[in-house]
């Protein structure tokens, strides 16, 4: 506890402590700005868009993993892993060379990714697809084979089957990955930095606003911007927990 109150709950009292002390009208002049205003709109629904792909595109690899035996699957499982190790700086200048308009990917599309909302949240959907695939896999590891035996003699085609027995177990896990993908993007910085190109109400992201702020020495506006966040960041995640915690109810209960 007291480990977790050093790392956690007094760097973030702290900041509440500091936009406590600027008073209601110096807080409001900075996070009212219009471009401040922008960037937190472009932060959540970039972070929001991308959880929502991850949580597809998890489920969807993690189960190819589980059930099925193909040559590569171990490279597969390792790559999965590699927004772990790598520096997210480095992902943001690969993935800003190859979606750039000159790129090896972005040069056959017919639409623009880099330095637009979509370059963004390729940038998210990189870096928050392990927290997805890492969390669903061990469920779908342990679900039963006979329950899915049991339905497919009761009558149940695949679908079913999917549908009615095996995503209610998946969905706990599957909200779990969701929020800490979520939750993962709505501070990323260093992958989206590069590819974003951080144009005023276009692609500027809340965490660039946050370092701007810092190097112009505004330390109580970034902390105001900052505290924002973190109230934003809390009530989301809030909502999604309460979501989790009813499906598991609901789960026990059946």
């Amino acid at each position: 506890m007291a480990y977790l109150g050093m790392i956690v709950l007094i760097p973030l009292t702290m900041v509440f402590m500091k936009t406590a002390s600027m008073g209601f009208h110096d807080f409001w002049q900075a996070v009212a700005e219009p471009r401040v205003a922008a960037s937190i709109r472009l932060t959540v629904l970039t972070a929001l868009a991308a959880a929502i792909v991850n949580a597809v595109f998890g489920l969807l690899i993690a189960w190819v993993m589980t059930r099925y035996t193909f040559p590569g699957k171990k490279l597969l499982d390792g790559l999965v892993d590699l927004p772990f190790a790598l520096p997210t700086a480095v992902a943001g200048i690969a993935l800003t060379s190859l979606y750039s308009p000159n790129g090896w990917i972005g040069q056959f599309l017919h639409v623009k990714v880099a330095f637009t909302p979509l370059g963004i949240i390729i940038a998210l959907v990189f870096i928050g697809l392990p927290f997805i695939v890492r969390t669903v896999q061990p469920v779908i590891e342990n679900i039963e084979k006979e329950v899915e035996e049991a339905s497919a003699i009761l009558g149940a085609v695949p679908r079913q089957t999917f549908r009615k027995v095996i995503f209610p177990q998946l969905l706990p896990s599957l909200i779990t990955g969701f929020s800490l993908a979520f939750a993962r993007s709505l501070g990323e910085y260093g992958s989206v930095v590069f590819i974003a190109g951080n144009i005023p109400y276009k692609t500027e992201i809340t965490p660039l606003i946050i370092m701007t702020k810092l190097e112009q020495y505004d330390y109580s506006g970034a902390t105001a911007v900052a505290c924002v966040m973190l109230v934003i960041s809390f009530l989301l995640l809030l909502v999604i927990n309460l979501f989790q915690w009813r499906i598991s109810n609901r789960w026990v209960r059946s």
